[in-house]
């Protein structure tokens, strides 16, 4: 096929094709429209940035310009599950361009944004639903969504949506399915043990690679520098002063690793943004469209992003920790050197990073250049590499929640009696095991600070031997020697607790 006219896609298609501007499909689209128009299960695999949302959406518009049907209430006819909000839009945006003489119904549901208005858009029934997994089984526990009238089944990225971060909620969904239904995997790699498994959802399918999996872009120039971690912010800031960078997309491994890179480029006084998991659907949605207009040239991003951004003019893509997942940097890159375009890669690598450069050469089967610090560039060495090591490996503390069972850890870091109090322990009589009395220094109780006024918990009945407010009405009398001291599990003044329980020894004392 040399022209989309060939396939005999609806005139109204054809229309839209060629007021975007589109008249000769790529090796993907030629290879999967015609199978996927005969109704045929397709599992397609083919470089990121080489139109295979076009390959399936086509397909999709001209079955419904054929068949006018209405979709069910709270229903849909075509199902495309995306990984990520930010495909999930694309995808939707992309049927809207190609269908927009047609005359059908899409919507886009995903988390982080009000569940309401999802609802009312399902209530009369969609013709095309893209959605994320896990809103998408919020709907159906909701009862504001049914699958029962699912025709097309497309799978975009799927290789991540069958591993083991969606494995579960898709087979859920796919229960939940018709059994009688056209089922579309597109992919830009396709592991084995990944492809094992699609097998199992695709009956008699029609194999379309029209690359060798995992193979890199092969307009995207690659590099690799070789740098510890103290010197990678720094290396980084001296790239990007580069004019010539105009728009570059900057991976990191993790969240927190992303927010450290912005605050250090803006400490360089170099703006940039940041997109990953931690962000809220509307922060994310205005990075990324700063990012689309230039407002912002350096956009921060975690492997959420490899899958999800499709911006057109990204010159760099810069690999700030090399992922632990040898395909994940087949798609990173790919972000790069789109639609003909060249683009260059580059990837910092540590002494821990190399076993990971190693994986991704095996899987692409190309070797990497490796090539030295950029002109001007001088490493921090010695003492100042160490503290700027010291600094990038901080995270902000998060509170671990310990896992029930578990022997927690008291204020001197030896195992606890039981598990830990917080506030009053469910069950318990006030002031029992909840911090509700201190240890003073002369070895007196007196009342806790920690609910004003000394009020017991709302509801919670006064122990015996206390007062109507929570307070001790008797005077305990101080121990003298070495049992003066706290005992291990009782609450105290001092300490890692500050005051608060974490064993069953401190209990209220009986009359």
């Amino acid at each position: 096929m040399t022209q989309f006219t060939d396939f005999g896609l609806a005139t109204p298609v054809l229309r839209a094709l060629e007021e975007a501007g589109y008249t000769t499909p790529t090796p993907i689209q030629a290879q999967a429209i015609r199978p996927a128009m005969e109704g045929r299960d397709l599992c397609g695999i083919a470089q990121t940035g080489t139109g295979k949302t076009a390959a399936f959406a086509l397909p999709i518009l001209h079955r419904l310009s054929l068949e006018d049907r209405r979709p069910p209430r709270r229903g849909c006819r075509v199902l495309v599950l995306s990984p990520t909000r930010e495909l999930a839009n694309q995808i939707a945006d992309s049927f809207s361009e190609y269908g927009k003489h047609l005359r059908y119904t899409n919507t886009v549901v995903f988390g982080g944004v009000t569940i309401g208005r999802q609802e009312r858009a399902l209530a009369p029934g969609v013709d095309i639903l893209v959605a994320t997994p896990g809103r998408l089984i919020d709907l159906v526990d909701r009862r504001s969504l049914t699958l029962e009238g699912v025709e097309i089944l497309v799978l975009d990225e799927a290789d991540q949506m069958l591993d083991l971060g969606f494995i579960h909620a898709l087979k859920r969904i796919v229960r939940m399915l018709p059994a009688k239904r056209q089922s579309l995997f597109f992919s830009a790699t396709m592991p084995k043990n990944i492809a094992g498994l699609a097998a199992q959802y695709l009956n008699d399918p029609v194999q379309v690679a029209v690359t060798p999996v995992a193979t890199t872009a092969e307009r995207v120039e690659q590099q690799v520098i070789f740098a510890h971690t103290g010197a990678k912010q720094a290396l980084l800031a001296h790239i990007l002063r580069d004019p010539a960078i105009d728009r570059v997309l900057v991976f990191t491994r993790t969240k927190h690793g992303a927010d450290r890179v912005v605050r250090g480029l803006d400490k360089s006084g170099i703006a940039g943004a940041a997109i990953h998991g931690n962000k809220s659907q509307p922060q994310r949605e205005r990075a990324l469209q700063a990012f689309r207009d230039g407002e912002c040239r350096v956009l921060v991003a975690t492997d959420i992003a490899a899958r999800g951004i499709d911006v057109d003019g990204v010159s760099h893509v810069v690999n700030f920790d090399l992922p632990n997942v040898p395909e994940s940097y087949v798609h990173r890159i790919g972000r790069t050197a789109r639609a003909g375009k060249d683009g260059l890669a580059i990837s910092f690598c540590n002494d821990e990073e190399r076993a990971y450069l190693r994986d991704i050469e095996r899987l692409t089967r190309q070797k990497v250049p490796v090539v030295g610090f950029p002109e001007g560039f001088t490493a921090p060495s010695g003492e100042a590499a160490a503290e700027i090591a010291r600094e990038e490996a901080r995270r902000p503390p998060r509170q671990q929640q310990q896992p029930r069972g578990a022997r927690p850890q008291d204020g001197r870091g030896r195992p606890g009696q039981g598990r830990p109090q917080q506030g009053r322990a469910e069950g318990s009589r006030p002031g029992a095991g909840s911090g509700q009395h201190r240890q003073g220094q002369n070895g007196q109780a007196r009342p806790a600070e920690g609910r004003p006024n000394g009020r017991p918990a709302q509801g919670a009945r006064p122990a015996q031997g206390r007062d109507g407010q929570g307070r001790d009405a008797r005077p305990q009398q101080p121990r003298s020697g070495r049992d003066n001291r706290p005992r291990q599990g009782e609450a105290s003044g001092r300490g890692g607790n500050d005051g608060r329980s974490i064993g069953w020894l401190d209990r209220a004392p009986r009359s």
